[in-house]
C-alpha cells in the first residue's frame, strides 16, 4: 500500500504504529505540533503513541518513515520509553486544537467572513526537507456537525490558532469525546491526565456522571480530589454516588475528615451509608478493602438466575467469579452467610438447580480486621480472586477482590510513575 505525504491529523487517531520489521508497537493517540505567539506556520513535532503496555510516549515525526491508510511505520524500533510530558510551545491537535474557535479571511469563502467557526481537523503535509507542516485547516459552522458544512482553508487564511486562542474558555469537546467512545475507563483516564488543566476541566464537565465515576476510579487520589473540587457540589455528590462504594470510601478516606464529611452530607443517605460503613474500617484491612456490593443471592435462587447476575457488564471479572449465598435479606450486612458458589461450578450445573444445593461451605472466610498481608496470603493459599468478609455474628459484610489488593500493594503513584511499578512489601508478609 502506497505511503502518503498529506493526511488529516484526526484520521491518525487509533492507527497502528509498526516498527521497521512490521511488528506492532502501539497506537497513535495524538499529534503534537508547535504553535508560537508570532504568526508562523505550525510544524508537526511528533506523535503521542500508546504502547501495548498503555504507557504513552513521544515519537519524533522524523522517526516516521511512512503513513499508510491503516498504519504508521517507524524507521527504527529504538524509541525513547520516557512517558510523554507536554513541553512549552507544544500543542496536542486532538486534545487542544480541535473545536477551537477561529476566524477565516479566505476570499473564496465569503460566507465565513466575519464569523467564528470551529476547527474540525488539521491537514498536515510533508515538505521536501522531510518536515511535516500544518498546511490546511478544516473548519465548520458553530451551528452543528453536518459534514457538508465543513470547509477546508489554507492555514494562512485562519486566525486564532495561537496560544491565547487555545486558552479561551468554553471550548467544545464533542470530537474528543467521540475519540474516547469505546475506550476503557483507564485509557480515558490516561488521556485526561495528559491534557492541560483547562481542557481537562472541559472534558470532565462534559462526561456524564456514570462515565466520569468510572474514569475517576482510574486516577490518582490527588487527581480525583482535584476533579471533585472543580465540580459543583451537587454534581460531585452525584459522581460519588455513581462510584463503587469501596472506591468512593478510598477517595473520601484520603481527604481531611471535614472535607469528606461535606461530600457525605450531600450524597443520597442510602449511598452514603455504605460508604460510611466502609470508612469505619482501617484502609489496610479486609473491612477497608472490601466492596459492599458483591453478588449476593438467596439459597432458592436458580443457577440460571445466578448466571444472569454475573453477566452484569458493570461487574469486574474478579467479583463475577464468586457468588455469595445468604438467608434473606440479601443486602449486606444483614444476611446470615451460608456459603459461596464458584462461577465454574455454576457453568457445570443444570439451569434449574438451586444455588443452596451446590454451595462451598468449607472455604474459610475473611474477617474485617484481617490485615492486607493476611488477605494476600488468603488469595494465594486458596487460589482465589475474590473472598467473603464475614463478622462475628456470621453476617456477610462484603467481599474483597484481587484488584483492591493490588491497588494497595502498589505504590501510591503507580498510575503516574515514570518507572515500572514495584510491589511494596505488605506488613507481615513473608
Amino acid at each position: 500500500m502506497a505511503a502518503v505525504n498529506r493526511v488529516y491529523a484526526a484520521r491518525l487517531a487509533g492507527m497502528v504504529v509498526l516498527g521497521p520489521d512490521g511488528e506492532s508497537m502501539g497506537r497513535v493517540r495524538d499529534v503534537v505540533i508547535s504553535i508560537s505567539i508570532v504568526r508562523q506556520q505550525p510544524r508537526v513535532l511528533g506523535l503521542v503513541v500508546e504502547l501495548l503496555t498503555r504507557r504513552r510516549i513521544f515519537v519524533p515525526i522524523l522517526r516516521v518513515t511512512a503513513i499508510e491508510p491503516g498504519s504508521v511505520t517507524l524507521a527504527t524500533g529504538s524509541v525513547s520509553m520516557r512517558r510523554f510530558a507536554q513541553r512549552p510551545g507544544e500543542v496536542l491537535v486532538l486534545g487542544q486544537v480541535i473545536e477551537t474557535r477561529v476566524r477565516v479571511d479566505d476570499p473564496d469563502l465569503p460566507q465565513l467572513s466575519g464569523i467564528e467557526v470551529i476547527v474540525a481537523d488539521l491537514g498536515i503535509e510533508q515538505t521536501r526537507t522531510r518536515d511535516w507542516m500544518v498546511t490546511r485547516v478544516a473548519v465548520r459552522s458553530q451551528r452543528r456537525l453536518r459534514r457538508s458544512n465543513v470547509h477546508v482553508v489554507e492555514w494562512q487564511h485562519v486566525h486564532g490558532l495561537t496560544p491565547s486562542g487555545l486558552a479561551m474558555p468554553d471550548q467544545g469537546v464533542a470530537q474528543l469525546l467521540d475519540l474516547f467512545e469505546g475506550q476503557r475507563a483507564v485509557e480515558v483516564a490516561d488521556a485526561i491526565r495528559e491534557l492541560p488543566a483547562k481542557r481537562r476541566f472541559e472534558v470532565v464537565n462534559a462526561l456524564d456522571d456514570e462515565r466520569l465515576a468510572d474514569v475517576l476510579q482510574e486516577l490518582s487520589e490527588d487527581d480525583q480530589f482535584d476533579v471533585l473540587q472543580q465540580l459543583k457540589a451537587e454534581r460531585a455528590a452525584d459522581v460519588l454516588e455513581a462510584m463503587d462504594p469501596d472506591d468512593a470510601a478510598d477517595l473520601l478516606g484520603s481527604m481531611a475528615p471535614s472535607d469528606a464529611e461535606q461530600f457525605l452530607r450531600r450524597m443520597d443517605p442510602e449511598d452514603s451509608k455504605d460508604v460510611r460503613r466502609l470508612l469505619s474500617h482501617s484502609p489496610d484491612t479486609a473491612g477497608g478493602l472490601m466492596t459492599s456490593e458483591p453478588v449476593v443471592l438467596a439459597p432458592d435462587t436458580t443457577v440460571a438466575e445466578a448466571l444472569a447476575r454475573v453477566r452484569d457488564p458493570d461487574l469486574t471479572p474478579a467479583l463475577a467469579s464468586l457468588v455469595f449465598v445468604v438467608r434473606p435479606p440479601t443486602a449486606t450486612p444483614t444476611g446470615q452467610y451460608l456459603g459461596c458458589v464458584h462461577l465454574q461450578r455454576l457453568l457445570r450445573e443444570p439451569p434449574a438447580e438451586l444455588v443452596g444445593g451446590i454451595m462451598d461451605t468449607d472455604l474459610p472466610n475473611l474477617t474485617p480486621e484481617d490485615s492486607l498481608a493476611a488477605v494476600t496470603r488468603y488469595f494465594a493459599a486458596y487460589n482465589l480472586v475474590c473472598g467473603a468478609v464475614v463478622d462475628d455474628e456470621n453476617h456477610l459484610l462484603g467481599a474483597v477482590s484481587v484488584d483492591d489488593v493490588l491497588d494497595h500493594l502498589l505504590p501510591e503513584d503507580w498510575r503516574e510513575s515514570m518507572e515500572e511499578p514495584q510491589l511494596s512489601t505488605a506488613e507481615g508478609a513473608t
